[in-house]
């Protein structure tokens, strides 16, 4: 711990660990900052559909911080954030926000009944499993913050969590102007136990709420209800993780019957010459079988982070299928190397092709063709240091029939990345 002088040994730790009281070591205050900058070039639509030029831009994402414990029990969080998009033709809510509250909370820890009480209020962020349907949206520029009452209790191998929140709505024209309101709430409870047979169970609901929700098959307040069971194992050689959604509630008028499955899994080989992954993922998600039925059968996924799939924004959680053998190398224990091929369908030709985070792409509702396409995919991560960090990826997206019909067409994606972490 930084309270030890004889630990700070980088420049600027007096700044990681100030004390604030001479007698309690609990009481200090460490001040913190996170930058990140990428360089993309892509087509400024998904699939090029309606726009089909290509656009080479910088992304900025700064985060400065103080994290502030009063005792071992209290803590107070603020976080500012300034991102910032250089050059991008389009703009979007999560490209760009300049100077604004990413988090403020302040939280709450004592040991209650034999386990440890956390309870945390204010603008925070939140990620489950492997962020596919709760994420932190690290993908895009702005990440995803909820102005939220989060509290978990736990003890031994169990935890137990209950939240209930507002998302934040990223405005990217002036300074300070992020909100959120009752028109958007999204909360539930969550229940995890470690070792449960080699790996870890979790299941949890949650209901989401939209009012003014727009689908294909129908309009009007979203109350969704979702349930959650995903178990995941990462002992020894091999590495498994398994997670299913089941959604039902109303969208106006219509009912909600959708629902998603997840499979990520992998064999290390250990002993071997840069110890070669194979990993195959495997993906489903529901999409609407009939137009007009009063039913929306259109899987929502929620908060999902961009990085499960790629980051060129190809098609995400809904009415999919897809298909991903892949291989990671280590040549190096900071570095890994990556390749993968995709490939994807659509689970019903009724319904639309969807791209992040859940948009349908126009005139593709209908049309025969359940191919949706194929990619290739390499990326590179380099941990440089203990603060700075490097990757690059590059995608080629293949679109199938259904999309050049639509006026869409291959997609090209490379992004260079650099991070500094203080």
């Amino acid at each position: 711990m930084l309270a030890d002088r004889a630990l700070r040994t980088e420049p600027l730790d007096n700044l990681k660990y100030i004390p604030l009281s001479s007698s309690d070591p609990n009481s200090y205050a460490s001040l913190g900052l996170d930058l990140r900058e990428r360089v993309e070039s892509t087509q400024i639509n998904p699939f090029g559909s309606g726009n089909p030029h290509a656009n080479t831009y910088e992304l900025q994402c700064l985060d400065i911080y103080a994290d502030v414990h009063l005792n071992v029990n209290w803590q107070i969080f603020v976080q500012m954030q300034d991102d910032r998009a250089f050059g991008k033709d389009i703009i979007t809510p999560v490209d760009k926000d300049p100077l604004d509250l990413e988090q403020a909370f302040a939280s709450y820890s004592n040991d209650v009944a034999g386990g440890t009480l956390k309870v945390r209020v204010g603008r925070q962020q939140m990620a489950f499993d492997l962020q596919r349907f709760i994420g932190v949206r690290d993908g895009p520029n702005v990440r995803q913050s909820f102005d939220a009452v989060w509290a978990d209790w736990e003890r031994s191998s169990w935890r137990f969590i209950t939240f209930w929140s507002h998302p934040v709505q990223d405005v990217p024209d002036k300074t300070f102007n992020d909100y959120s309101s009752r028109a958007f709430q999204y909360g539930g409870f969550r229940v995890e136990r470690d070792d449960v047979g080699s790996g870890k169970l979790s299941a949890y609901y949650s209901r989401y709420d939209a009012d003014g929700a727009h689908y294909l098959d129908g309009s009007g307040n979203e109350r969704r209800d979702n349930f959650d069971l995903r178990y995941g194992i990462a002992r020894g050689r091999v590495d498994w993780d398994l997670e299913g959604m089941r959604q039902t509630g109303r969208v106006g008028s219509n009912e909600i019957r959708a629902w998603a499955v997840g499979s990520r899994g992998g064999y290390t080989f250990e002993g071997a010459r840069w110890r070669p992954r194979i990993g195959l993922q495997v993906d489903l998600a529901s999409g609407d079988q009939r137009h007009r039925d009063g039913t929306i059968g259109t899987f929502n996924p929620l908060f999902p982070n961009a990085y499960y799939f790629t980051l060129a924004g190809t098609p995400t959680y809904a009415n999919l299928i897809h298909l991903r053998p892949s291989l990671e190398l280590r040549p190096r224990e900071n570095l890994k190397l990556i390749a993968r091929l995709g490939m994807q369908w659509r689970l019903t030709t009724q319904d639309a092709v969807y791209v992040i985070p859940n948009r349908p792409v126009p005139g593709t509702a209908g049309q025969p063709g359940r191919w949706t396409g194929s990619y290739e995919q390499l990326r590179a991560e380099w941990q440089i240091d203990r603060s700075w960090a490097a990757a690059f990826e590059g995608v080629h997206y293949q679109a199938g029939d259904v999309i050049r019909r639509a006026g869409g067409r291959d997609v090209n994606y490379l992004g260079l990345e650099l991070r500094f972490g203080w």
